[in-house]
């Protein structure tokens, strides 16, 4: 459950807000361009969806211009309603936070601790790791396997008794893979029952393989399930941070006490709900990725290209070489991309734009780095 504002001093002295400003995470180049250069970059870096939020989302922020001198706490109490109805679940099944990347810092600060140890793939989202250093957690890492998927297996032998959160990103940033269903089941199963198994759904609605399924439908049958989604990808915004988390009653009241005091404002409130209720969104945005995703994957077999199969709304390109001077050539022609993953450093992440962005990409990718060189 969100913290009030009567509740926030009771968990004041619990929180650790104010270690956590001193993290930031590598997800973002700066936006800029070259000198002399006009015009905006094009931003295929951060996984964002390049259409934005749907007409009904931005009537709703219009509209919360009316309430904007009010603490939203209603509209944060009608927001977990309307998620816990599309899920099946009750409203002490949700806690909100700013972006699901507090909904990571708070499972961090709620299940990690001193002795305490994070079992997580290598390599994945950053995220819980970074968060989990200032929780005092000790990071058990176990590579990912020779498909760039979770190899469960092993991330479940590397679960003991001192094992307190569990990280599976699914489908998993930076590669695009996914787990299934029956694997996911299986895998929860096999690890304690006092580890918290916390499953990323950032990029949930973009998949379409037929075997996976989303882990939501676990939480009411077992109580060390937890799930995140967000509002900043198929929902189109990454610019308004809103997450939210599903789980137990308990585990949600002890995520929720780690919670930033007022973590949603009025307007992303207001537009959750509204895209909430619209499914003809959804389904557009999702033919659209699916469109620009599929363009892109012909013309990196047209130029030869090895990739990773994605099921989300960005592509691991196999370059050959460290990609450190191609993302700076990149930004150098106004498009910015991916970063550099360490245990990855010869694949670039780029992520799906419009055509017309995908098509200023391969044009730009042909000239820095020509095929054959790859």
């Amino acid at each position: 459950m969100s913290l009030t504002r009567r509740r926030f001093t009771l968990a004041l002295g619990t929180t650790a807000g104010a270690a956590f400003a001193r993290l930031r995470l590598p997800d973002r180049a700066e936006a800029s361009l070259p000198p002399g250069a006009t015009g905006s970059p094009i931003e295929l870096n951060s996984n964002e969806n390049p259409h934005g939020p749907s007409p009904r989302a931005r009537e709703a922020m219009t509209r919360a211009q009316a309430v904007a001198g009010r603490y939203p706490d209603r509209a944060d109490v009608a927001v977990r309603e309307a998620i816990a109805r599309a899920h099946g679940l009750r409203p002490e099944n949700v806690c909100l936070g700013c972006g699901s990347t507090e909904i990571l810092r708070m499972a961090d600060m709620a299940f990690l601790g001193a002795g305490r140890t994070l079992v997580v793939a290598e390599t994945t989202f950053e995220a819980v790791l970074a968060f989990a250093k200032v929780a005092q957690g000790e990071p058990v890492r176990v590579p990912l396997d020779p498909a760039f998927r979770h190899d469960l297996g092993a991330m479940a032998r590397a679960c003991t008794s001192r094992t307190g959160l569990v990280y599976v990103c699914n489908p998993n940033n930076p590669t695009g893979t996914i787990v299934s269903r029956r694997e996911l089941d299986g895998f929860v199963a096999a690890v304690p029952k006092s580890a918290i198994v916390l499953v990323d759904e950032a990029y949930h609605h973009y998949v379409d393989d037929p075997e996976y399924a989303s882990a939501a439908s676990g939480v009411g049958r077992a109580d060390n399930v937890v799930v995140t989604r967000t509002f900043s990808k198929i929902y189109g915004m990454a610019g308004m941070r809103l997450g939210y988390a599903l789980g137990s009653p308990e585990n949600i009241q002890a995520m929720a006490s780690h919670a930033l005091f007022s973590n949603a404002n009025a307007a992303v409130l207001e537009a959750a709900t509204a895209s909430l209720g619209d499914e003809g969104h959804v389904a557009e945005q999702q033919r659209r990725n699916r469109e620009a995703r599929e363009w892109l994957v012909r013309e990196l077999g047209r130029q030869g290209r090895r990739h990773i199969p994605s099921q989300t709304n960005f592509v691991m390109i196999h370059v050959g070489t460290d990609v450190t001077p191609l993302i700076e050539g990149f930004e150098k022609k106004g498009l910015l991309v991916g970063r550099r993953f360490p245990t990855m450093a010869d694949w670039l992440r780029v992520s799906i734009g419009t055509l017309d962005e995908m098509r200023a990409f391969a044009r730009a990718l042909e000239e820095l780095l020509p095929a054959r060189a790859a």
